[in-house]
């Protein structure tokens, strides 16, 4: 059966020919990029939130609430967060992705993702917007502790050699994005002939932003929703990233 719609043949046709044929894509995403690995988007409250814990994901997961309370985020942030994520395995569109990439047609990954995916696949230049989940770092002296390390202990967990609370490599909410990621990934945005952007509602600012800096006029969406086109795409197609991308080239 064929994932792509009877009546985005023709575009599905333009946008593969397009695809073929540049060797400046950047690609940009979001959760839905992740879900087909079976990663969840905790933005798509279950009712678990509600009967587990007596915040919104968006409080536990924001600087001042791992500051008052680091023994609730730390329980999250197991149980949420990096729990789905430790043992997850790219998809086909992250795996394409990279392909591109070795074959010189994907200049970067820009994803607001924190799982690591992207590189997991074989992905180099990939500027993760929002941290990494794998990067988890002491404050005082910096040693780094992977998703693995956090997943191996209980409760709130400290730096075995200060002693101090192991902050999360991902960004919080009320945290600013880093500088330096911000201006590479615009640097690619502006001067990327293609622009791919997938598995992303666009809700999530400063990151949803981004495209706008885009000045090309090969704007791509990949919508998994069928009723839902963005009115700033040249061209869009609907159903599961990971499947489209894997079929285009």
């Amino acid at each position: 059966m064929s994932i792509i719609m009877p009546s985005e043949q023709a575009v599905f046709d333009q946008v593969r020919e397009i695809i073929s044929d540049t060797d400046n894509i950047v690609f940009f995403g979001g959760a839905g990029m992740s879900t087909e690995s079976g990663v969840p988007d905790f933005r798509s409250v279950d009712g678990l939130y509600n009967q587990k814990y007596a915040y919104p994901p968006e409080t536990i997961l924001s600087h001042s609430f791992f500051g008052a309370h680091p023994d609730v985020f730390y329980e999250f942030y197991r149980d949420k967060t990096i729990g789905p994520m430790v043992d997850a395995e790219p998809n086909k569109g992250h795996l394409k992705l990279a392909e591109w990439e070795r074959e010189g047609k994907l200049k970067a990954v820009i994803t607001q993702n924190i799982d690591g995916l992207h590189q997991k696949a074989g992905s180099k230049e990939v500027l993760e917007l929002h941290g990494s989940a794998d990067k988890n770092y002491c404050p005082k002296c910096g040693r780094i502790f992977s998703m693995k390390d956090i997943m191996s202990a209980t409760g709130i967990f400290r730096c075995p050699d200060c002693n101090k609370i192991v902050r999360s490599g991902a960004v919080l909410y009320e945290e600013p994005l880093d500088n330096d990621v911000v201006t590479k990934a615009l640097y690619y945005i502006q001067n990327a002939d293609v622009l791919i952007v997938a598995g992303t509602s666009l809700a999530v600012y400063p990151a949803a932003g981004f495209i706008n800096y885009y000045r090309g006029n090969k704007l791509i969406f990949i919508e998994k929703n069928p009723t839902v086109t963005n009115p700033r795409a040249d061209y869009t197609l609907h159903g599961k990233a990971g499947e489209i991308l894997d079929a285009l080239f």
